[in-house]
């Protein structure tokens, strides 16, 4: 038996905004999310000057730089940022369609996890809407390298993350996180996780104009004697690979639908999970696209049936 899944497409049921600062540029960020209609997808929609728009579909071929955020655009002029964290919470509780209107460049820190986005959607609500939800899944392993990381891609009766961290650190060390993905699993054991870095990196990232609006507020801090900076220590014991399992799901979420199989990594990040995913949305022979065959809102992933790809695929819109 698989794990239950959704049947039918969501959105959420009432508009909610949320105020923060970018955590790389320090400014003032406010987003609201929109309900959308069925097939609508997730979508983007920055506020320019003098009222103009970019907009961008939350899929795998709109994604720009994966440095130290995942990015939605090429122009920092008009580019979106740091989606990962929204894009985790909005992924874990099945959220399908949405649109997120965002006055500045990146998305709010908040408090450097996904927690407060997760508290934003129940709030507003979840609606179901008629039509069917479509899956990747996964019929064959996806694996690639680069230097001592890799990612890949299996097959699995479910939705799963495995997720290894390897630091020179004796603080963070060797770490792993391994489960099912469900909302309750994410929001019990991985929305709470805060984004970390290190004094050490803090002038490096200043001088390229990143991090400017990091604080002990928003982020872990790690001293030079590998000691935690903020005073109220670790949400969890393992808090570091907790995160980028986090940072994982939201980077995943950009297949542009929802996948069933396994994904696991050793040593990843933005840039790896990026890459694992296009290779695999690169090789038609290696997922296929499945719905369910049932007209109730539950379903099983052994009950999904194989139907032929939309001509406008979401995951290369």
């Amino acid at each position: 038996m698989g794990i239950e899944l959704l049947g039918f497409q969501t959105t959420i049921a009432n508009p909610i905004t949320l105020k923060g600062i970018g955590v790389h540029s320090g400014a003032e960020v406010e987003i609201t999310f929109h309900p959308a209609d069925a097939d609508a997808g997730i979508v983007f929609q920055r506020v320019l000057p003098g009222g103009r728009v970019s907009e961008y579909r939350a899929v795998s071929s709109q994604v720009g730089n994966t440095d130290l955020c995942t990015v939605l655009g090429l122009s920092p002029a008009t580019s979106i940022a740091t989606i990962e964290h929204v894009m985790a919470a909005i992924y874990a509780l099945g959220l399908d369609n949405l649109l997120i209107e965002v006055h500045g460049a990146e998305m709010p820190i908040m408090d450097g996890s996904s927690a407060p986005f997760i508290e934003a959607i129940e709030q507003a609500g979840i609606r179901s809407l008629a039509e069917k939800r479509r899956y990747i899944r996964i019929l064959k392993p996806v694996r690639i390298e680069s230097g001592a990381s890799w990612s890949e891609f299996t097959p699995y009766d479910g939705m799963r993350f495995e997720v290894e961290i390897d630091f020179d650190c004796p603080l963070i060390g060797r770490q792993s996180w391994k489960g099912d993905m469900t909302p309750s699993v994410f929001k019990r054991e991985l929305s709470r996780a805060r984004t970390f870095g290190f004094m050490r990196d803090v002038e490096r990232l200043w001088a390229g104009g990143f991090a400017l609006g990091s604080s002990l507020e928003n982020s872990v801090v790690i001293s030079d004697d590998d000691t935690v900076i903020n005073v109220e220590g670790l949400r969890y014991a393992d808090e570091f690979v907790r995160h980028k399992t986090l940072d994982a799901v939201g980077d995943l979420s950009l297949a542009g639908a929802p996948f069933l199989g396994c994904y696991r990594s050793y040593r990843g990040g933005h840039r790896m999970n990026a890459n694992g995913l296009k290779a695999l949305l690169s090789d038609p022979s290696a997922y296929e696209v499945v719905e369910t065959a049932s007209q109730r809102q539950g379903a099983r992933s052994r009950d999904m049936v194989a139907v032929a790809a939309p001509g406008f695929a979401p995951w290369s819109a």
